[in-house]
């Protein structure tokens, strides 16, 4: 064990997980690639759980975040006007599609998620909240108990009435088999019947992930929040749509993972990829559901002048280099690449994706069930080929993916490789 691993151990909580046997520190990057403290070099395919947005060592944002330092002020509070949080605001709102828009900055997700809930539970004047099943919202109180997954929820206690629709589930008996039409009609018959019978009448939103992030970025089919949002329309419910991994082009067809659904939300929380690893989130919603709070509210650190210059300066170089249409082609590569290498493996169930966001499941070979032993024996080999993924799903069996926006095809196919070759040395030893 190394010494920093001993330090750690001592005074990190024993949940806050590190991947691998002989975990790594990462000590330097440049573009899609980083280097631990031993000099071995890697293929980023996981960007800090989907946060290194554009990659490492960007220099139109380090030279933002070196000016702001340079004038001497790291922070002043949301007490004082800040211009570079303006200035985000406005483009955030302006591409956000939501009529009349306004920003408030937080620290991270589960932050901006908070707000969302206190924006919507406020306005409707109810703790009742619909939510999807497998979804993760953060690691608050108030998140964990929207959050429709087990592994990460560590209390029964909540301060919010919760009930949990039906998305991505359709490996279910009930389900399986069904058309993406026959689904849909499906989950909204129970939806209306989750309203008639298990809540009051002023439920206050439905909070979605487009892609389930923690979930094994497992998505329902195009068209179902727009179904479901039609039956919220007639109630008065508020749509929330939780764009912290999908945001920014991240999904490649749309600029925010709802846009598959051709729907806007009252309301959108982003965080990740927006700091490009500074910590910075958002809530973005109609200027009359933000106004509506009426106690005092603040946020110290929320938007802070160097976390906003380094976003303004990530946004600019999504939009002024396309990295949406970058993560559509190439996501698509890969996509393709890794069904057309994997569909003779019994160790791989579903490969899927959108954009620059995809997985693959790992599946017992004798009964077909998820295999959280054979994603960490995955993980290891692509760690030893000089790849990093991540790890997810409902039952911990999916390995899942996310490159800087910035990834060239070239390494993207190398990437591949090196997956495959992973996968290829742990089916051989299931053999």
């Amino acid at each position: 064990m190394s010494e920093l691993l001993e330090r750690h151990r001592r005074v990190m909580p024993a949940w806050q997980s590190l991947l691998y046997e002989n975990p790594i520190e990462i000590v330097s990057g440049k573009g899609s690639r980083v280097t631990d403290d031993s000099g071995r070099n890697y293929l980023d395919f996981f960007c800090g759980i989907v946060t290194t947005m554009v990659g490492y060592d960007i220099p139109e944002i380090r030279e933002a975040v070196e000016r702001q330092l340079a004038r001497g002020v790291v922070h002043t509070s949301t007490l004082y006007l800040l211009r570079g949080q303006v200035e985000l605001a406005e483009k955030i709102a302006r591409i956000s599609g939501i009529p009349d828009a306004k920003v408030f900055f937080t620290n991270s997700g589960t932050e901006a998620n908070e707000t969302a809930l206190l924006l919507a539970t406020h306005e409707r004047g109810s703790d009742q909240v619909l939510a999807l099943r497998n979804s993760y919202h953060g690691r608050s109180f108030g998140t964990i108990a929207v959050t429709g997954n087990r592994g990460w929820t560590n209390s029964a206690l909540s301060p919010l009435n919760v009930h949990y629709l039906h998305g991505t589930d359709r490996d279910l008996p009930a389900f399986r088999g069904m058309s993406d039409d026959a689904y849909i009609e499906a989950c909204v018959a129970d939806l209306r019947e989750v309203l008639a019978t298990a809540t009051a009448p002023n439920v206050s939103c439905l909070i979605a992930e487009p892609v389930q992030g923690v979930g094994g970025f497992t998505m329902p089919p195009d068209g179902l929040y727009a179904a479901y949002k039609e039956v919220l329309d007639e109630h008065g419910i508020l749509f929330v749509s939780d764009e912290v991994q999908t945001g920014w082009g991240r999904t490649g067809r749309s600029f925010w993972g709802i846009g598959a659904h051709g729907v806007t939300p009252d309301v959108i929380t982003v965080a990740k990829g927006l700091g490009n690893g500074f910590a910075i989130g958002g809530v973005v919603a109609r200027g009359d559901l933000m106004d509506g709070l009426t106690a005092n509210g603040v946020s110290t650190f929320g938007g802070n002048p160097v976390a906003t210059a380094a976003a303004n300066a990530t946004l600019d170089y999504v939009l002024n280099h396309d990295l949406q249409a970058n993560a559509d082609h190439v996501g698509s590569v890969i996509l393709t690449e890794l069904r057309r290498r994997t569909a003779e493996l019994d160790i791989v169930g579903e490969v899927r994706g959108r954009g620059l966001m995809f997985a693959v499941d790992l599946v017992n070979p004798r009964d077909g069930g998820p295999s959280p032993d054979l994603v960490a024996r995955a993980l290891e080999e692509t760690r030893n080929r000089g790849l990093l993924v991540g790890k997810g799903g409902l039952r911990g069996g999916t390995l899942r993916m996310s490159p800087p926006l910035t990834l060239s095809e070239d390494d993207a196919r190398t990437g591949v490789d090196l997956l495959v070759g992973a996968l290829d040395a742990v089916a051989a030893e299931q053999a």
